[in-house]
């Protein structure tokens, strides 16, 4: 009898161990949205936020622990939330717009910031993708939230049912709230934005609980109007109060629209008559699905971890900034023009981060959301007379270059459709020829740049070093278009042509870019350790290698292979030094974070770096195995302090991901990957078109970090790159991994990626 009780309850173990075993390995399980948050302005170590969201969804939540309009939304060495914030945030450095916020409290005076904020601990914090839970101290509550793409449902359990409030702040700038006591909801609208938007820009919002007010009013400053059910001024809230049982749950749901009330209740279709759990359920299922699309073995739980972290960072921007109308009809509210237009449109994503990974991860991964972007882009420019270069929404004046090209060719070279590819090339065109409303639209300089080859240094335009190298770089993927296009061939001659003006900016004295003088001298007094002025966010060292096109004609440059490599190995030995005299403010947080990554002067914290690593393919390939692993070892954790620099747009990420898969999107219009090292034994990618990518290497560890040898379907291949057209339809890829370098392999110029120069 006891022998069968024993083997009973050792099955119940067994199956409960796995059962608990199989929901462990779910991918979304892997995920911890706090990774990153550990930030502050003199280090950056991923400067994200818990953003509980759908895939690419219109609208984030997150707890907040900065204060309204502070641009550190979530840090985690923070102690104190302040409410839970609806946000649009995808940088610190743009900060948000159309956010406000909402936070359980026990009195009625708790209403201003400080009065409301609560004591919290990670210890009592649940952060996942599709939820999260947290129990505020001061306030005894318990908080839950689950989104969907236009709404989120809260659901709030108090200790003491006589102090049961919620505060709603919908921020200064411009706000409306109205009680509706009768219906149990609340109206409002927040207009609090950061810029790029016109006057008539509103998020309004909708909140239905499901519980009667005990009692309300309406609150502007440090005053309480319980007279007024309705109040529009610079900053208004209101605080509910509700009469609940012991341990009765407060539900309510939040709905918002950026085109009126009526379309917010549309919106809140996605919440309304809805269960929390089901809701939760559905969210986690959502995520889980996209998550799963690539599948990990064979790697660390920490790895695993980091992966998955970094791949729910690259699913939620850009975001819809569409609705659907009554007839199920997208349309948008258009942040150029004020107007409410059919069609799609996107928001919340800088070029200048993204065109290097997560775009092209985008294009062979999800090409039909690529596709309503360029719609939505399509719209940007009919609405606004200029491409994007910061969905914000609206135009906004950030970062240098006219990538937006980059992000049209590269979807186009890959076959993806359903827009106005003429349109398109047309605003391309337009960018070439003048700047637009802000410096970052169009080219700042364009009229130096088309007659010189260069931005000068003495014609009052900063970063003139960075903008011709990465307007050269534009210049080639107009000219791959154009070369799609068929269009004419002096027009294509003329963007080949300029393709190469990176080389008017290289001293070949000192083997780097170097700012020149209108009339054609280089600068005398130069310092290739100085940060800023003639470089964005770098210096010469960093940004002389930013010539992802032609690295055959850099190398030239550099006077051939051997001095090229040694050039490019003694980046990640030099001694970390740096000049600061061009910022007032003192050591900026990107060389602290160079510093901390102790290689050298590369700089992994920023994006113009990223592409370096894979230099190496071009002639030494094991020299990238072995530098991409080093940085996926060191530089990326799946913990608060666990990236390096800024987490830009879900590009820091995309740059793991690329390389744990093996390969690189090392100039994404050349529609090649460039080889590095995997990191897993197996992934496995299902594609859009349902067949499947599979990347094995049996071998992998953390001491075989070397490729011996590739295999592509089985037969032996000796490139350094693959083709797109290799992996589109499915492909099986088998690298033989090795604790040694094989210098032999990848040597020969026709085993080298695609050069422009070639």
């Amino acid at each position: 009898m006891e022998s069968s009780v024993k083997k009973k309850s050792l099955i119940v173990f067994l199956v409960v161990a796995f059962s608990l075993r199989i929901h462990a390995t779910q991918p979304v399980d892997y995920v911890n949205p706090l990774m990153g948050t550990f930030s502050s302005l003199e280090l950056s170590n991923g400067n994200t936020y818990p953003a509980v969201c759908l895939p690419f969804g219109m609208n984030n939540w997150a707890p907040h622990t900065g204060k309204m309009g502070s641009g550190f939304l979530y840090t985690y060495q923070s102690n104190f939330l302040y409410g839970f914030k609806q946000t649009h945030q995808a940088s610190l450095w743009i900060n948000d717009y159309g956010q406000f916020s909402i936070m359980p409290v026990r009195k009625r005076m708790q209403f201003p910031e400080e009065a409301r904020k609560s004591w919290y601990s990670h210890k009592t914090e649940i952060a996942k993708p599709y939820y999260y839970y947290t129990y505020l101290g001061d306030h005894q509550a318990h908080v839950e939230m689950t989104p969907t793409e236009r709404a989120a449902l809260f659901r709030v359990r108090f200790h003491e049912k006589d102090s049961s409030y919620i505060v709603i702040d919908a921020y200064d700038g411009g706000s409306y709230i109205k009680l509706i006591p009768e219906e149990n909801k609340i109206i409002g609208y927040s207009t609090k934005n950061s810029g790029g938007v016109p006057e008539n820009f509103k998020n309004y919002f909708v909140i239905h609980f499901n519980k009667p007010f005990q009692n309300h009013a309406i609150w502007t400053k440090d005053s309480l109007l319980t007279d007024k059910l309705e109040l529009n001024s610079k900053h208004v809230g209101a605080i509910i109060g509700f009469d609940l049982h012991d341990q009765e749950m407060l539900c309510f749901n939040v709905a918002t629209s950026y085109i009126s009330f009526n379309q917010a209740e549309i919106n809140m279709k996605e919440a309304a008559s809805k269960d929390f759990d089901a809701v939760k359920k559905e969210a986690r299922r959502i995520w889980n699905r996209e998550l799963s699309r690539i599948k990990v073995e064979g790697g660390s739980q920490e790895q695993l971890q980091t992966f998955y972290s970094c791949l729910y960072r690259m699913l939620i921007f850009p975001r819809k900034f569409y609705e659907f109308n009554e007839l199920s009809i997208p349309i948008h509210y258009s942040p150029y023009s004020g107007k409410v237009i059919p069609g799609y449109m996107y928001a919340d994503n800088g070029f200048w981060d993204t065109f290097r990974a997560q775009f092209p991860f985008l294009n062979l991964m999800y090409p039909d959301l690529v596709s309503e972007i360029l719609q939505g882009m399509e719209h940007a420019y009919k609405e606004s007379g200029w491409l994007p270069e910061w969905f914000s929404p609206g135009h906004r004046d950030c970062m240098i270059g006219s990538h937006s090209a980059s992000i049209i060719a590269d979807a186009y070279m890959k076959g993806i459709r359903g827009y106005d590819i003429n349109l398109l090339y047309e605003a391309i065109l337009k960018n070439t020829t003048s700047v637009g409303p802000v410096s970052s639209v169009g080219r700042l300089g364009a009229e130096h740049y088309n007659v010189l080859g260069y931005i000068p240094f003495d014609v009052g335009i900063n970063q003139n070093v960075s903008r011709t190298l990465e307007y050269a770089y534009n210049d080639y993927c107009i000219y791959r278009l154009a070369k799609l296009l068929n269009r004419p061939k002096e027009e294509n001659a003329l963007f080949l042509d300029r393709s190469a003006h990176y080389a008017n900016l290289f001293d070949t004295r000192i083997g780097l870019m170097r700012p020149k003088a209108k009339d054609g001298s280089f600068q005398q007094a130069f310092d290739p350790f100085r940060w800023g002025d003639h470089f964005t966010e770098g210096n010469s060292w960093q940004y002389t290698w930013f010539v992802p096109h032609d690295v055959t004609g850099l190398k030239r440059l550099l006077g051939g292979e051997v001095s090229f490599f040694m050039k490019l190995d003694s980046l990640f030995t030099l001694p970390q030094i740096y000049d600061i005299s061009y910022y007032r403010r003192g050591v900026i947080h990107l060389i602290r974070e160079m510093q901390n990554a102790d290689m050298g002067q590369y700089a992994h914290l920023n994006e113009p770096m990223h592409h370096v690593p894979y230099l190496y393919a071009f002639g030494q390939p094991w020299k990238t195995q072995y530098r991409v692993r080093d940085i996926m070892d060191k530089l990326y954790a799946p913990i608060p302090d666990g990236y390096c620099g800024d987490e830009d747009n879900g590009q820091m990420s995309a740059w793991y991901v690329f390389s744990a898969m093996g390969f690189y999107p090392f100039c994404p219009v050349n529609n090649q990957y460039v080889l590095g090292s995997p990191l897993f034994q197996r992934i496995n990618l299902t594609l859009p078109n349902g067949k499947t990518l599979e990347i094995v290497a049996p071998e992998n560890s953390l001491s075989h970090r070397f490729v011996k040898e590739v295999r592509l379907n089985d037969k032996l291949y000796d490139r350094n790159y693959l083709n797109y057209d290799d992996l589109k339809n499915g492909a099986r890829i088998h690298f033989s991994m090795s604790t040694q370098p094989d210098t032999l392999r990848g040597i020969r110029a026709e085993e080298y990626p695609m050069s422009m120069t070639n």
